[in-house]
Formats: structure tokens, sequence, C-alpha cells
């Protein structure tokens, strides 16, 4: 059985779905959606696509496409995601799911109307470091997991263009990569229902064009001049199992280039995730610190996206259930927006 796929969207992000679904051997690349034609057209010469399109519309009209997934902007994720959905196509969304809460809520409604799946583009799951984690954790080894601490800081790197721009993007680096480490740590936790977040967000540095000899990524339409989204945020977010997880998130910060750094925090037992898998526990009466020996321990982008879609694949033959369903979509939406109105009135927000 060959599943055909649509991309829309043929941004930079796009590349590892395609490169993917290449792999897949049960999958054509059937079609390729971007409002930029040219760039359209050189992404399906790339990967063997027989159609182009710059409405998306015209895509998920095709009665022989499968599935899609969607890469575009995130104020666009509802409108095309539903759309896809009940024109009876499966759907991989980037993340974040959306914008709004009342974006969310209506693309679960439409999952749910349709039947179709749906799965929401937390890659960090489909990671090789995670997975492993995740058997230990289910076999109990840590215990109640109550406590997460995640971090993402770039001192220098925010890549302008849509990204920086709120109205396309939703926000800045706590809704771009905030949330994958928020999403990391709570699907680790065992996906425990939020109670409360406390949040800050600071725009005090701008995307800071002026810095020389350091190089970043830049969106393709990036505006050295333009920037509407925040530099910081941090927030302590509480769950309804008395479990708690602090974050902090930079798009540009004055500090050390720290990258990722993911700790959780058991009973019987700690985690290293990020940057490199590590173990902590106790056996007579000895503190010990495990490294499992595997080819990453740390996060891999490259084989986590072709383990994302190989499991968006078998969802669609129905083999699986995706591990990142839109349920958890509208509760990491409960969560970032959430952050984000904390922030805005200067209190804490209950649920």
């Amino acid at each position: 059985m060959t599943i055909r796929i649509g991309v829309i969207g043929a941004g930079s992000i796009s590349e590892f779905h395609l490169d993917a679904y290449q792999a897949q051997p049960d999958v054509e690349i059937a079609a390729i959606c971007d409002v930029n034609g040219q760039r359209a057209r050189a992404k399906a010469e790339k990967y063997g696509a027989s159609r182009v399109f710059t409405d998306y519309r015209e895509l998920i009209a095709q009665p022989d496409i499968d599935g899609v997934s969607v890469c575009t902007w995130n104020n666009t994720h509802a409108e095309i995601s539903i759309a896809a959905l009940e024109a009876g196509k499966h759907v991989l969304v980037e993340k974040p799911l959306c914008k709004t809460m009342d974006e969310a809520l209506r693309v679960q409604e439409a999952v749910r109307r349709t039947g179709k799946v749906l799965q929401v583009g937390f890659v960090r799951r489909y990671g090789a470091n995670a997975e492993v984690l995740k058997q230990f954790i289910d076999n109990g080894e840590f215990g109640e997991i109550y406590y997460a601490k995640a971090s993402w800081l770039r001192r220098l790197g925010n890549p302008g263009g849509w990204f920086a721009d709120i109205e396309r993007s939703g926000g800045g680096p706590l809704i771009d990569i905030g949330v994958h480490v928020i999403d990391i740590c709570w699907y680790l936790m065992g996906r425990p229902k939020v109670k409360s977040v406390s949040g800050n967000t600071y725009r005090n540095l701008g995307n800071r064009a002026n810095v020389k000899h350091l190089e970043y990524y830049k969106a393709a339409d990036y505006d050295p001049s333009f920037n509407t989204v925040e530099d910081l945020a941090n927030a302590l977010v509480r769950f309804e199992n008395g479990a708690s997880l602090m974050v902090d998130v930079s798009f540009t910060l004055h500090g050390t280039q720290r990258g990722v750094e993911v700790s959780l925090y058991g009973e019987r037992g700690g985690i290293i995730l990020e940057p490199e898998l590590k173990i902590i526990t106790e056996k007579y009466d000895t503190i010990l610190e495990i490294t499992p020996q595997m080819d990453h321990p740390t996060f891999d982008f490259h084989q986590a996206f072709v383990n994302e879609i190989a499991w968006f694949v078998a969802a669609m033959k129905g083999e699986k259930e995706t591990l990142s369903p839109v349920e958890d979509g509208v509760e990491m939406m409960k969560i970032l927006t959430g952050i984000y109105e904390s922030a805005r009135i200067g209190k804490e927000i209950q649920f």
C-alpha cells in the first residue's frame, strides 16, 4: 500500500519532513504547496513531487492524497489542519498546534468529527533518548516524577522574519523552542493536567542585528529592523498531581550560549535528558550516575524526524496510535497561552 503525501509550506522545516518521507519505502511525495511558487517548484523537483500548488485548497482537493504535513506559519496551522481533515486527509501539523485556545479546540473538534489522524509535531518525543527513557519511566524506575526543569537559552538567535512577527508566529522563543522542552518534560512526567501557570516575558534586546562576527539561522524573510516578540520567557507550571515544572527560554540574552538543558526528578531517581542522557539513582547507600550506551545520547534532529514520520505513516495505516495526539496539542496550548496571559497581567493563571 503506497501512502501519497502532500507537504504544505516549503520553508526550512519542510526539508526534515521531506527527507523523512523519502526514507519511507511505502510513501510517495505527491505534491508540494507554498505561497511562493518558485520555492514550491524547487522542492518538488528536488523530491520528485509531480504536482505543485500555491493554494493549499487545491492540494487538499486532490482525491488520491492520503495525508499532509502542515509546515506553514503558526497563524495558518488551525485553518489548514481543519480544512485538510474535512477533506478526508490525515494531518501532521508542526508545533505549535496553533496560536490560540479557541483554534486548538476547533482543531480538536474537527479531529473527533472526521475520525482522521492528527499528529502534532512534538518531534522530541520521537528521539532515541526519549524512547529509552520512557521505558525506564513506564517500568517505575524513578517512581513519581514530581519536578522538572527545562531551559533553552540562546545568546543570539532570533531568526527574524515570520518568527519575529507576533501576528504570524503567536510569540517568540516560548512558542517556538520553549514548546519543545515544555512538551518533552510534560510527556515524560506522565502528561498531568495543568493547574496553574505563572510567567514572565521580556522585550529588552530586540533581535540584536547589530552584533557582528557571530552567525546564526535567519528566516527567509529576515528583516533586521523588525521584531514584535519577546526575547525571553520564564515560567513556573503547577500540575493537579502536585508536580511542577520550571522553564526559561530565550532568543537573545546577555549570557553564554548554553543551549538545551532538560532534567527531571523522581522519588527513586533523576534524569538528565539534555545535553546528554544520564540517569542518577541510588544503590546500596551509594549514589550512582549511569550513562546509557547509545549512538545518540542527545537529541538527534534528523533521526527523530525519520521516527516521527514513520510513526505518522503507521498511524495513517491504522497500525499504531500517534504518540502526540490533538488532545496533547490542546493541553500544550493551554500552558503556552496561559504563560503569555500571566506575563501580560502580572498574575498567576489558575485553570
